[in-house]
């Protein structure tokens, strides 16, 4: 009796008004209307929309799936004329993209939503009810959907590979401006949206999918072409153009003639989708603090390289935010096409959750790789306002090659050194000696990452340590000046020798600086202070024979006649166990040369301050001044004349 109400039902849409407070049977008929349209096969789906019938029957036996769309359509017609809630519709299809999430037998929700955006009043209905639901429904399950089924129709051109898109195509540019509409619950689910784990904070599941969806919806509106109004195969053609056009943060002087010959309307085109991206510009903020967060424990390579985006995001916010009342300002125009050009990258390699990535890192890698080498060449004999340009550039590109290495794991990891590491190598190296801090600090990261093998934190087991062995000698010679090149490669060097169970290193590179000049001197003691206080940081433990040859080396250090070489070895001396350096400091102390007297003295003060409350370091201080001197060799340098 019931499902002939039903057929009846489906016989009176199209001449009846389906919202009526009074047929209580509407409800009942969409529930199986909606269950059979989503539990029938894509294919079988999509061939009875193309061949649908204007003219609606009744099936002899059971409701047939073309009246089941027609009911549908005639349905949501109804609601959009009577402002009335369309959640009857849309939250089967959320809960169904959930479950059917990554799956490649779940496309019924966006074949009948494309159908369905085909016609413009429909459209408006289903994304204005869908943009309400988000702050309606206080559900995480449906937050979750939700947050799925919008990211598959701003990432339709994956979702609905070799579908028909021709309905959410031509209401692309629309979605994207009701979808930054629901940017400010999104971030608030994003920024709440963390549990605690020890010193590290992790995301919620459904964080997760709000920032992806963050991601990917900021990132759509970095597109300079128009979805709405570009076909299938254009769009296609134009993503690969996009891909293989040079990018240049900063306009050059030639760079801006091209500029000027793009025609006003297509400018103005693009420029509204870009000012979107602009207003989310706070959004954005917030979005990356959280994923550098997030990203610490499990991506700290990936981490880094968010904080400098971080950092850049506030620099940009900080350097226009005083001018975004004047919108016709060219300074405004060019931070709002810098934005655009940048997060267009940024976008797409901060996702947490992204199942294609697999299939374009290399193409990317080999991007950003050709990019910096690029504006290395191009750049270095530039103007100073070009050459700012291409070092701007090549700091963009360094971060993106961090934050993709970044991402990568395990075998995914291991190979890509393996087939590029020497190509990321040399243009690695190259950016060593840039007078940036940044661009040495992000060149340091990635070199690291490639030459200890790793993306992960660094550990005695992390690296293949035969092969580091082989590495290094290469970068020995930067050592001999003082430098920014130097500065790294030092940090470089106290990293490595940190989690080396062997000194072979730690001997060549103080065999190498301990009787050159000032400057290999001073890198030395550099390279000795950085290295204890990394160990001190870390929970790896140096061999005793390495903290002995540290030790000798800063026992001669103090006595050396630079002040800026010995004051610096009398405070990193008390940092060390007094058994390698207690017996030595008592015999200094009683050196005829001030300088020496007076910094051992110091270090030794420092020292027994350090151990106040060690009973042994009193007991071993004792036994020094009890005792003639162990050390004849520190001893003897100590009481040599001076100069």
């Amino acid at each position: 009796m019931v499902a002939m109400e039903q057929k009846q039902l489906l016989l009176r849409t199209a001449t009846e008004p389906l919202i009526s407070e009074s047929n209580s049977m509407t409800s009942a008929t969409l529930g199986r209307v909606m269950n059979t349209l989503l539990t029938t096969k894509p294919k079988k789906l999509l061939e009875t929309i193309s061949h649908l019938d204007p003219s609606p029957k009744i099936a002899p036996i059971a409701v047939s799936l073309e009246q089941s769309l027609w009911f549908l359509y005639k349905y949501v017609k109804d609601a959009a004329e009577k402002e009335s809630s369309l959640d009857q519709v849309l939250v089967p299809m959320i809960q169904h993209s959930l479950r059917f999430r990554g799956s490649k037998h779940g496309n019924q929700v966006m074949i009948l939503l494309n159908w369905l955006f085909e016609d413009e009043v429909n459209f408006q209905a289903l994304a204005n009810d869908l943009e309400a639901i988000l702050s309606r429904k206080e559900d995480h399950y449906i937050s979750l959907g939700w947050c799925t089924l919008a990211r598959s129709l701003i990432e339709f051109e994956v979702t609905m590979d070799k579908l028909e898109t021709r309905g959410v195509r031509a209401r692309y540019d629309a979605l994207l401006k009701i979808f930054c509409t629901c940017t400010s619950h999104l971030v608030a689910i994003v920024r709440d949206g963390s549990t605690v784990q020890g010193e590290f904070e992790l995301p919620t599941r459904l964080s997760v999918a709000a920032a992806d969806l963050i991601l990917s919806l900021t990132e759509a509106l970095t597109r300079s072409d128009s979805v709405s109004n570009c076909s299938d195969d254009k769009q296609k053609a134009a993503g690969i153009g996009e891909r293989n056009r040079p990018v240049m943060l900063l306009s050059s002087t030639s760079t801006k003639k091209k500029v000027n010959k793009i025609s006003k309307s297509s400018e103005s085109t693009h420029m509204e989708m870009k000012l979107l991206l602009w207003d989310q510009l706070d959004h954005l903020i917030v979005l990356v603090e959280r994923l550098t967060a997030w990203n610490k424990k499990s991506r700290p390579l990936h981490a880094k390289a968010l904080e400098r985006v971080l950092r850049w995001l506030l620099g940009t916010q900080e350097k226009y935010i005083h001018i975004q009342t004047k919108t016709d300002s060219q300074m405004l125009k060019s931070g709002i096409l810098l934005l655009s050009s940048c997060w267009k990258h940024y976008g797409m390699l901060l996702h947490l959750e992204e199942h294609k990535f697999a299939q374009k890192y290399t193409e990317l890698l080999e991007q950003y790789l050709s990019g910096i080498q690029f504006y290395a060449d191009n750049y270095a004999e530039e103007s100073p306002k070009n050459k700012e340009s291409g070092r701007e550039t090549i700091k963009f590109f360094l971060n993106c090659l961090a934050l993709l290495l970044g991402r990568l794991h395990g075998m995914q990891f291991k190979s890509t050194i393996e087939e590029h590491g020497s190509q990321l190598s040399q243009a690695i190296i190259s950016q060593l000696n840039c007078a940036d801090d940044e661009v040495i600090d992000s060149a340091l990261c990635i070199f690291k990452a490639v030459i200890f093998r790793t993306n992960s934190s660094l550990s005695k087991c992390a690296a293949d340590i035969s092969q580091i062995n082989a590495l290094l000698p290469m970068l020995l010679h930067l050592l001999d000046e003082r430098d920014t090149a130097a500065k790294a490669v030092i940090k470089l060097f106290a990293e490595y020798c940190s989690i080396s169970s062997d000194t072979q290193c730690l001997e060549e590179i103080l065999k190498r600086l301990i009787s050159g000049n000032v400057s290999q001197k001073r890198n030395a003691v550099d390279f000795i202070s950085d290295l204890i206080h990394v160990s001190m940081e870390s929970d790896t433990v140096l061999p005793p024979t390495m903290w002995q040859h540290l030790s000798c080396h800063l026992l001669e250090f103090l006595q050396d006649e630079q002040m800026v070489i010995n004051t610096q070895a009398s405070k990193l001396i008390p940092l060390i166990d007094p058994s390698f350096t207690l017996p030595a400091l008592v015999c200094l102390i009683c050196s005829p040369l001030e300088r020496v007297h007076s910094l051992a003295s110091g270090a030794l003060i420092a020292l027994l301050k350090n151990y106040k409350h060690s009973p042994d370091v009193i007991c071993m201080l004792l036994d020094c001044l009890s005792k003639p001197p162990q050390n004849p060799d520190i001893c003897d340098i100590a009481y040599g004349e001076e100069g």
